[in-house]
């Protein structure tokens, strides 16, 4: 009788820790679904008035950024611009190299060599985003001026900025995003079942053939993710970019001084006021739109992948 009733009492103190445990989790979710539902609010709470009082081509579709002068003008074209640019290209930069180094970590790489690659990118990733700034100015910026001078020397209309360029910016966020496409995409590789390997290595394909037909596409919604979180690490810096990018407000060509959606709201918000104030707030609901459409898309098109197969 003792027994059967221990077990009941088991069972109940089983039950409510599973209840409670199950309670937890349910307020997690709502807290996250809250905080997003939050932040969204607020940015369009925030964002929407500038656009009523300037216009919304005065501000998205306006060169001219002007705010402290006598009739103030509030365009982020170039800036908007400048972000997808910068993006873009980092992207088009650290993918290919953080996918290789993936790749090698996973399936190629001995032992020994793996350990130490693994932790320098570890170490890669722990670094702040400032010192990587400050590195893009010390080692970056002056290789970009020698190029600089290479190119526009004895140019009297090229503007030099001193290696701050657009182009300084692309391979420090290319730098910065490695250690999120390398880690998340080696843990999507490593997850395919070595069952897939060995019945390609046995129907006659070679190791490379193994490697990008049936290894990396297996993987492909773990490397889409990671880029996804590479994306969204390059759109959100600021810090870094603040400090090599020269944060001038100019048509994104390599060797111009450019400002990104990011060091736009940066550099002024501490001393911004009335309209000026607001329109920041529009560059910072027109960030969060970005990420957002970005993250649509990619998310779209690793379904419609998922349906094609």
């Amino acid at each position: 009788m003792e027994k059967k009733l221990s077990i009941i009492s088991h069972k109940k103190a089983k039950s409510l820790v599973e209840k409670t445990a199950a309670m937890i989790f349910r307020g997690c979710a709502i807290i996250s679904v809250l905080a997003v539902v939050t932040i969204t609010g607020y940015m369009i709470i925030s964002g929407t008035p500038a656009i009523f009082k300037e216009g919304i081509t005065g501000i998205l579709f306006s060169t001219t950024w002007a705010p402290t002068a006598a009739h103030p003008q509030y365009g982020i074209a170039y800036v908007i611009l400048t972000s997808i640019v910068g993006v873009f290209l980092a992207i088009c930069i650290g993918v290919p190299i953080g996918l290789f180094t993936a790749i090698n970590l996973a399936e190629i790489a001995p032992a020994r060599l793996r350990k130490i690659l693994k932790s320098a990118i570890e170490l890669l990733a722990g670094i702040p985003s400032v010192v990587y700034g400050l590195l893009g100015i010390l080692i970056v910026n002056p290789m970009m001026y020698k190029l600089e001078l290479m190119i526009y020397h004895g140019s009297k209309t090229h503007q030099f900025t001193g290696g701050a360029n657009l182009l300084s910016a692309i391979i420090v966020l290319a730098i910065m995003i490695l250690p999120t496409l390398i880690n998340i995409s080696e843990t999507a590789l490593k997850a395919v079942p070595d069952d897939y390997r060995k019945s390609s290595l046995a129907l006659g394909a070679s190791k490379m053939q193994t490697i990008f037909k049936v290894v990396v596409p297996s993987a492909k919604s773990g490397i889409m993710s990671a880029i996804v979180l590479g994306v969204g690490r390059a759109i959100g810096e600021a810090m870094a970019i603040l400090l090599v990018a020269g944060n001038a407000v100019s048509l994104p060509l390599p060797f111009n001084s450019v400002r990104f959606l990011t060091t736009a709201i940066v550099s002024e918000m501490g001393y911004a006021s009335g309209t000026h104030r607001q329109v920041l707030f529009t560059i910072g609901l027109v960030l969060f739109i970005f990420i957002m459409v970005i993250n649509l898309v990619l998310t779209y098109v690793l379904k419609r992948g998922d349906l094609d197969e």
